[in-house]
């Protein structure tokens, strides 16, 4: 008999691979603790410097230490160990590869500071290869190659988020294991330059990888105010092509999202990253950002248990959707 699905998400190891609500304020941890995360993953690095980003992890790392409900999470069996002791597990995640400058051998620093999960680039060209939004679209470029040479020997996890088509496709091809789009949609069901396709989901699945399902509303349904079932469409379409080995959670909840940001703030914030450029329009409409009904906030993440029940998704497959495939191949790529 299936399990009640509030039971099953109170039990289960639940993980959210992208955490931008946190860049701003850390506070906010609380909320994925009221939904029921046993470890997630802050934006602790994106498109700055070495300087600015060391600080960063420096905060974080002392922000773990002045509180006892929380973990730095270096191998697989400490969000397990999250799990058991009621802590909240934090792993360090950058959105991209600036803060490495042009020096691999901040890699080594970087990770003997937690990192443990790296996306490649943040939508435009970088040292790395071009974006998923560039104008062009060239692949790993040699200082990429060398980058991913060195991530895998690290134990890194390698993430192709946001990343071009070319260079996502050259870095899973040089993969000895498993990668991921740790917060992407598939493209068939949502048409978007920060959605992806088909052959990239079979490619990062035949890795032994995942592919996190992202909550922003522009990247799940055309609607401004998608609902949860929208999402797990994506979720549906994800395991029909690779199987439920293969998908799991990076909900990208924003700081410039509905109700965090007031409509003034979320357009400054939308102005400057367009300004910018790691925005184009046509890819990130205009705020307010309305999270998908249901899960609007993560305080809110055991609905998506429930509506995965209702769906037909049994218990093994919701446990594995909702954190255990992430901890599978955290083990994979960084040992037990």
């Amino acid at each position: 008999m299936p399990t009640d699905p509030a039971a099953l998400h109170r039990d289960a190891i639940v993980i959210d691979a992208t955490c931008p609500l946190l860049i701003q304020d850390k506070s906010r941890i609380a909320l994925y603790r009221q939904g029921g995360v046993t470890a997630l993953c802050p934006t602790v690095g994106a498109v700055e410097g070495a300087g600015p980003t060391f600080r960063s992890v420096a905060g974080w790392l002392a922000h773990i230490r002045r509180n006892d409900d929380l973990l730095l999470v270096r191998r697989a069996a400490d969000i397990e160990e999250a799990k058991r002791t009621g802590r909240i597990g934090i792993i360090v995640h950058f959105q991209g590869t600036d803060p490495i400058e042009e020096e691999l051998d901040l890699l080594d620093g970087y990770h003997a500071m937690g990192l443990r999960m790296v996306q490649l680039a943040y939508n435009v060209k970088n040292r790395v290869g071009d974006g998923c939004d560039e104008r062009t679209d060239a692949g790993l470029s040699r200082f990429g190659i060398a980058l991913i040479e060195r991530l895998e020997a690290l134990r890194i996890v390698v993430d192709c988020s946001h990343t071009g088509y070319r260079t996502t496709m050259d870095a899973i091809e040089r993969a000895t294991r498993p990668m991921v789009f740790s917060h992407s949609n598939p493209k068939t069901v949502k048409d978007s330059p920060r959605n992806i396709g088909d052959d990239q989901i079979r490619a990062v699945a035949a890795t032994g990888g995942l592919i996190g399902m992202n909550g922003f509303p522009a990247f799940v349904a055309a609607r401004a105010k998608p609902t949860v079932d929208d999402l797990i469409d994506h979720v549906d379409y994800t395991v029909q092509l690779v199987g439920d080995d293969h998908v799991g959670l990076g909900i990208d909840y924003y700081y410039g999202q509905h109700p965090y940001a007031d409509p003034a703030e979320a357009r400054r914030l939308y102005d400057r990253w367009v300004a910018a450029g790691h925005w184009n329009p046509a890819a990130y409409p205009p705020p307010p950002y309305h999270y998908p009904q249901g899960i609007e906030t993560p305080d809110r993440l055991p609905h998506l248990a429930e509506r995965l029940a209702a769906r037909g998704y049994g218990d093994d497959s919701i446990r594995k959707i909702l954190g255990g495939n992430w901890v599978r191949v955290f083990r994979e790529v960084w040992g037990g």
